[in-house]
């Protein structure tokens, strides 16, 4: 396990995961970025126009346009590092390109919660817009999220965690499967996947 891919909708907990996995001086390559990237080189508010800018890519370059610009990145860590955590896959054509270029070597983590959890921690970090600032809500985002193919994604997922617990619970069933692989699937807040 060379390279971990983090799916989940916004305010799952795939940010935690990132933070957890940069603690463990593991490199981080964030989806969002790239996208946050191309929307300021496009002139555009990444605030207000990520998501347009999300799905011209995926109409413009292929669905899999974002990870095909991720894997430079991907690629150069692994020169210097055992691994790399991929935050924030959107679709199952995304997971085919990293499963193509990485094969066993990579793996899925599907970051799970229910939508009053979610909304709950987005709203308690104030990153949660509404259309009335401009912004999209979470039941939009969500939509875009899953237009993308997100669901199929999650379905995909070698270890799922259900992050309904403490942050604490969440960030050491993180750090144990960042250590220890995929043996630590033993955690109760682990579940091997069954793809």
């Amino acid at each position: 396990m060379r390279v971990i891919g983090t799916v989940g909708l916004p305010g799952s907990g795939k940010g935690e995961a990132a933070t957890v996995a940069s603690e463990l001086d593991i490199p981080v390559v964030t989806m969002g970025d790239v996208v946050r990237a191309e929307t300021e080189a496009r002139g555009l508010d990444p605030y207000t126009d990520h998501g347009a800018v999300a799905k011209a890519l995926r109409e413009e370059d292929g669905l899999d346009a974002i990870a095909t610009r991720s894997l430079p990145m991907i690629e150069s860590y692994l020169e210097s590092y055992d691994r790399v955590l991929v935050d924030g896959l959107r679709s199952d054509t995304e997971v085919e390109a990293f499963e193509e270029r990485f094969g066993d070597e990579f793996v899925l983590l599907s970051v799970e919660a229910p939508f009053d959890l979610r909304a709950e921690r987005l709203s308690g970090r104030g990153r949660d817009a509404t259309e009335a600032d401009g912004g999209e809500g979470l039941r939009e985002r969500d939509e875009r999220e899953r237009g993308f193919g997100m669901d199929d994604a999650m379905d995909r997922a070698d270890v799922r965690i259900e992050n309904t617990g403490t942050l604490e619970g969440f960030r050491e069933a993180i750090r144990s499967l960042l250590t220890e692989g995929l043996d630590a699937v033993e955690n109760t807040q682990l579940v091997k996947g069954e793809r």
